[in-house]
């Protein structure tokens, strides 16, 4: 079982807790490039095949297929949850590789923890996700599948697995509307929350250059600290 960490940030985390969020997606590094004279097949370099390995839209979302190219970790293996935190403000002056085992406050929601022996507050200063070390990570994933797809074929159910509440439809926007019309308002509303999320984060038109990315379903697992 392989583990390694990924950086959430605050919306993504408190739906990790409340149990909403299952799903996350990720872009391939590097993007898939297409084969010359075969339309809709790429050639992706997997360093863990060791080989170019073929993408395409005919079975590009059956899981186990990339399991082992997947650099996320594949089904059974571990993610550890990076996410903006502090801790004592005595330690402020330090990186995390040089103090372990103190009490950590989460900037998500606000919680604080005791880890290991140490007591101290929370007061330090902000410390960003990617600084987060393992003692102090308090969610753990194990990934159930990997896929892969363009980023625009997410679904209506997979952005709902994505943590994203759907906007709300007014009754005025179906009335009317046939039922290939009503579907594809009701699959806009579920989608358009979580197109608005990845440019967010990933910036401006990064929705609209639907990207190959990693589909990575995942369930959480204990992750045991005093409080």
């Amino acid at each position: 079982m392989k583990t390694t960490s990924m950086l959430f940030n605050a919306p993504m985390v408190r739906a990790l807790l409340d149990g909403s969020k299952v799903q996350t997606r990720r872009v391939m590094k590097p993007q898939p490039e297409p084969i010359p004279g075969e339309p809709g097949k790429h050639w992706w370099p997997s360093n863990a095949a060791q080989s170019m390995m073929r993408v395409e839209d005919s079975f590009q979302k059956h899981p186990g297929i990339f399991d082992d190219a997947c650099p996320h970790g594949a089904p059974g293996d571990r993610i550890w949850v990076r996410e903006t935190w502090r801790t004592d403000a005595s330690l402020d002056a330090k990186p995390p590789r040089d103090f372990s085992g103190w009490p950590v406050k989460y900037e998500a929601d606000g919680t604080a923890l005791r880890h290991g022996a140490h007591f101290g507050k929370t007061d330090g200063k902000t410390r960003v996700s990617i600084h987060m070390p393992l003692w102090a990570s308090r969610i753990m994933l194990e990934i159930i599948s990997v896929r892969v797809e363009r980023l625009n074929d997410c679904s209506a159910a997979d952005a709902t697995a994505e943590g994203v509440a759907p906007d709300q439809v007014r009754q005025i926007s179906v009335f009317g509307a046939n039922d290939v019309e009503r579907a594809a308002i009701y699959r806009r509303a579920a989608i358009a929350p979580y197109e608005r999320i990845w440019e967010s984060i990933n910036g401006a038109g990064s929705w609209a250059a639907n990207p190959w990315v990693w589909g990575i379903e995942f369930k959480q697992v204990p992750q045991h600290h005093e409080k």
